[in-house]
Order: C-alpha cells, then sequence, then structure tokens
C-alpha cells in the first residue's frame, strides 16, 4: 500500500535464529538488524494492489440499541491518545517508519473522533451482547455521515495509490457505501474476502469500522477460553499480532485480533496458524534495533506472527509498534515467511 522504506532501511546477510518460544536467555541468538555495512537494502514485496470496488452483498441488518456504560467512551479516548503519543515518538526514533507512521496519526486522529459518536448514538445495552453476534448488529446511521470526512481525511493525507482510491469512493452513490462496508463488516478479517477486495478496498473499510469494532467489543462479555482458539473469540477474526505480557518470571502470550482489538491467551508453544508445537520448527527471529519486536515463525506452514514483548518494553502499544516493524515484516518476506493477517496499513 506504501511505496518502497527508504534505502536506510538494511538487514545484515548473515542471521542466527533462536527457536524458543520460551523466555529468551542471555545467550539466545539474534537477527542483528541496522544501519551497517554490509547490510542489504530491502524493497517491500507488500505492493500496492490494484483497487476493488465492492460489489452488493447481502445486507446486514442494521439494530440500534442504547450503550450504557459510558466510561467506555472515556476509555477510548485515553487509548487512542495513548495511541497517538505513541506513534509520534516511534516516528521520531525510527525515521523508516516515519511515513507509515505519519499517516496512521491522521487515521488514528480520525477514529478517536468517531468514538464519542458512537457511545452516545446506542448499540448495545448494559447487559451486553452474545460473542456469537457481535457482527449482526451495524449500525450505519451512527457512521455513514462521518464516512465522506473519513474519505477526505484518506484523500489528504495517504500516499497517492490510497488517495486516488479514497477519491474514487468518495464518488460513488451512498448505497454502494453501505454495501462496502456492511461488507466487511460482516466478512473482513477472516481470510479470503480481504484478499478478493484488494488493499485499498480493504483498507477503507477496515479503518474505518475499527472503532465501532473496538467498541462492541469492549461492551461484550468474554466467553469462557479455550487458550488455542486461533481466532478472535469475539468477532471471529484472524489475529493481528501476538503480545507477551508480564507474568511471574516470563511472561504471558495472547493474540490480538485484526479487527476489533481484544486480545485472547495462547498457548507460548503453538503455531497459530497450523497448530504445529514443535519447538524445533518454531523458531523466533529478534532484531537488535528493535528488541522488543520478535518475529514468531513456524517452519511447517511457513507463516509468521509479529509479537511485541511488553516485559522488554512496558510502554510499548502492540497495534503501533507493529507499524515500526517494517525491517522484521520485509526480512521475513524475504525468507518465504507469509503474514496471514497484514495490518492496518498493509504490512
Amino acid at each position: 500500500m506504501f511505496p518502497s522504506p527508504s534505502p536506510s532501511v538494511t538487514i545484515p546477510a548473515g542471521i542466527r535464529k533462536s527457536s524458543a518460544n520460551r523466555p529468551r536467555r542471555a545467550n539466545d541468538k539474534r537477527l542483528s538488524h541496522g544501519c551497517t555495512s554490509g547490510g542489504r537494502s530491502f524493497s517491500s514485496d507488500v505492493k500496492a494492489a490494484v483497487i476493488g470496488l465492492l460489489a452488493p452483498e447481502d445486507s446486514v441488518s442494521a439494530l440500534r440499541r442504547i450503550y450504557e456504560m459510558a466510561s467506555t467512551t472515556q476509555t477510548a479516548g485515553t487509548e487512542h491518545d495513548a495511541r497517538l503519543r505513541r506513534a509520534a515518538r516511534l516516528s521520531s526514533e525510527y525515521s523508516f517508519a516515519s511515513e507509515f507512521l505519519n499517516f496512521y496519526k491522521h487515521v488514528a486522529a480520525f477514529q478517536k473522533t468517531l468514538r464519542p459518536s458512537i457511545a452516545s448514538s446506542g448499540g448495545m445495552k448494559a447487559s451486553g451482547t452474545p460473542a456469537a453476534e457481535i457482527r449482526d448488529s451495524l449500525d450505519l446511521t451512527v457512521l455513514l455521515p462521518h464516512f465522506r470526512g473519513f474519505l477526505s481525511v484518506i484523500e489528504q493525507h495517504a500516499p497517492a495509490a490510497l488517495r486516488e482510491s479514497a477519491r474514487q469512493m468518495s464518488l460513488l452513490p451512498t448505497d454502494s457505501w453501505i454495501a462496502s462496508l456492511e461488507a466487511y463488516w460482516e466478512y473482513g478479517g477472516k481470510g479470503k474476502y480481504d484478499q478478493q477486495i484488494g488493499a485499498f478496498a480493504q483498507f477503507l473499510a477496515r479503518a474505518f469500522l475499527q472503532p465501532y469494532a473496538e467498541f462492541r467489543a469492549a461492551m461484550t462479555p468474554k466467553p469462557p477460553m479455550v487458550i488455542t482458539v486461533r481466532v478472535c473469540p469475539l468477532c471471529g477474526a484472524r489475529p493481528l499480532m501476538g503480545v507477551l505480557r508480564v507474568e511471574g518470571d516470563s511472561g504471558k502470550r495472547f493474540l490480538l485480533c485484526s479487527f476489533c482489538s481484544q486480545e485472547w491467551e495462547f498457548r507460548r508453544i503453538f503455531c497459530s496458524t497450523c497448530g504445529e508445537e514443535e519447538e524445533g520448527k518454531l523458531p523466533v527471529y529478534v532484531a537488535e534495533q528493535l528488541p522488543h519486536i520478535r518475529v514468531e515463525a513456524c517452519d511447517t506452514c511457513k507463516f509468521f506472527l509479529t509479537t511485541v514483548d511488553l516485559t522488554k518494553d512496558g510502554h510499548a502499544i502492540p497495534l503501533v509498534d507493529d507499524l515500526a516493524a517494517i525491517p522484521l515484516t520485509l526480512w521475513a518476506h524475504e525468507h518465504g515467511y507469509s503474514r496471514l493477517q497484514p495490518n492496518l496499513l498493509g504490512t
């Protein structure tokens, strides 16, 4: 979706790996990363797809209920402020990711302005909605008045190809907007559908609907947890990434949903894509410049999961720090690994 990163993004040709999903010891091997002599510059192979505008799908019924937990609005604002601060800090520290992060700041700022409207308009009773029904209710009477403003933000701040995609979408009739948003709400983040519609159409629907999905998920009672569930137990979307949170002498592993941003606990030594559990087939790579971000790969299915280790940097915000991990993503692609679910900006 974005142009190739700066030539200063280099990764040495020689790498070392740890075969661990266990806590990393002092002598664990690492992927050396940085602007060093002898390194190679990689162009992103996450290329911009040709824009695909969605065909009308069966509409999701638009139900309107009342949100009765006002504290969620305040929490959401705080979360978005934290994301904005983190993006600004990472942008200043990692020049190779500054274009991604600066654009993300505009997206996150818009999402922050959308959340109060979602919370005050109605959408879920205080008793909550069963997890299986998270996607059953999309109130476009609340969201649709803001869609043109969202497209305007993208037209002003996105890379050229995405700007054009937003411009084309802005010229379509409202019925096409509704069909696009309803279709992504029902099918987005679950697999083939995202690939079929292309990177740009996916971004427009995903970025716009994300605050609504996050709010609904935050208001929903969590189901009994089974820690080998490979998709989000609330909305059914694929995991975006992993998170290691402090617990005891090491860290507990969670997966972060690519759509509603909720976390669920997951086994440490277990591939979230194919279920591989042999430790020797689950190598972990760490870059010295980004020591708190890991590439957790699987040599059986050849997919990888980016994981933010909060035991190493408690200030990290996984959703944002993932956007700064461009070198790791490029390295993984160069070495034959694929990401099951790209992040919001397509990396």
